[in-house]
């Protein structure tokens, strides 16, 4: 009875649901961070790291208990609507869990993020149906549906997997995206994936406090962590653009340009893996490569520490969300380019700035 009552509330103020995740998860990460120190699940560093000493590296795993014991105890009927969806994200934690431990092949890695997408897009039917006259695109065939949402799909687990290099950033990223995405499933009385997003925010706030002011109790995400909360954005974002292609919204809510909206308010880590791909290929090396080129390793190197580098790309993150807020009813493919050429000209300005400190730096020399 008091499940009920406490699920009711939850109904009506979806955003009580991150108190409570955080709760739990602030309860529960002294009890990660200690397990993970004793069994040696932590991180030393390397080439392509910045830190110092051995960090535990499964932060994700008390993301997800977080989740999964708020929306269980509070939301349960969550899980029994989307009990598909849940397999696949048992299968994407085993396999960030299993890259964290013993760092697998890159196909290997690929394979369970698309068995994992299979019980999303195809088991559990949630996937990209329309491009909303994007290109000229409407409603998709089923085959180019799925192969479009599982392409979708891919890009944006592995942008959220690739993007997580600096202290804060993947998580407080997380958190614009699941609070934009929750105030809207509010506002359009999807009441379940508002549950999810904000219950999602409140589990990332314990690990960004962790990972950004955790002093000796500092942990990382994690595949582990960055491969769920890609799942999960996925989810937010297939949910957010079919709701709008099938006007299944209060025509007040209705977005006309609903995927070009949820570009940009993805545009930091989407455009990042992009240009970093492309910049491979270029070279000649496979684009699953590691290297130290993505933005915030940039932003690293003309002199800002980690913290700033976070602050500057979730305040260019908000401000591409208020583009696309503005923009929600342009034309698609106008708001597509205008993003797209922002960004492009704020990369242009960082590499300016990176060639007049590397020129200085030749001239003191």
């Amino acid at each position: 009875m008091q499940n009920m009552y406490l699920s009711e509330i939850l109904q009506n103020f979806p955003y009580l649901s991150a108190v409570m995740a955080f709760a739990v998860g602030y309860l529960c990460m002294p009890v990660i961070v200690k397990i993970a120190k004793k069994h040696n699940f932590v991180v030393k560093p390397n080439k392509r790291t910045s830190h110092k000493g051995a960090i535990p590296n499964v932060g994700g795993v008390n993301i997800f208990i977080a989740f999964f014991i708020t929306v269980a105890a509070f939301s349960l009927h969550v899980i029994d609507q989307w009990e598909y969806l849940f397999i696949g994200v048992f299968v994407i934690l085993i396999v960030g869990f299993v890259d964290d431990l013993i760092d697998i092949k890159a196909r290997w890695k690929l394979i369970g993020q698309f068995v994992a997408g299979f019980f999303l897009i195809v088991v559990s039917d949630i996937r990209l149906y329309s491009f909303q006259g994007f290109l000229g695109i409407y409603e998709l065939p089923l085959l180019l549906s799925y192969a479009v949402s599982f392409f979708v799909y891919i890009v944006i687990v592995n942008a959220l997997n690739l993007i997580d290099g600096v202290d804060g950033l993947a998580s407080g990223l997380g958190m614009l995206y699941c609070l934009f995405f929750g105030i809207y499933f509010t506002l359009t009385g999807n009441h379940h994936l508002a549950v999810c997003a904000f219950t999602l925010v409140g589990a990332l706030a314990v690990f960004f406090i962790y990972n950004v002011f955790g002093g000796r109790n500092k942990i990382f995400m994690g595949d582990c962590g960055s491969l769920f909360l890609g799942y999960m954005i996925n989810l937010f974002v297939f949910q957010f653009c079919t709701l709008n292609a099938k006007h299944y919204v209060p025509e007040q809510f209705y977005i006309a340009a609903a995927p070009a909206v949820a570009i940009c308010v993805l545009i930091v880590p989407l455009f990042d893996t992009m240009r970093v791909m492309i910049t491979r290929v270029k070279k000649r090396l496979s684009p699953f490569s590691p290297d130290r080129n993505h933005i915030h390793h940039l932003l690293l190197k003309i002199g800002l520490r980690h913290r700033q580098v976070s602050f500057i790309l979730m305040i260019e993150t908000v401000l591409f969300i208020a583009l696309g807020i503005l923009g929600r009813n342009w034309n698609i493919t106008i708001l597509v380019a205008v993003a797209l050429i922002l960004k492009t000209a704020i990369t242009f300005g960082l590499w300016e700035v990176m060639a007049k400190k590397s020129r200085i730096l030749n001239s003191e020399f």
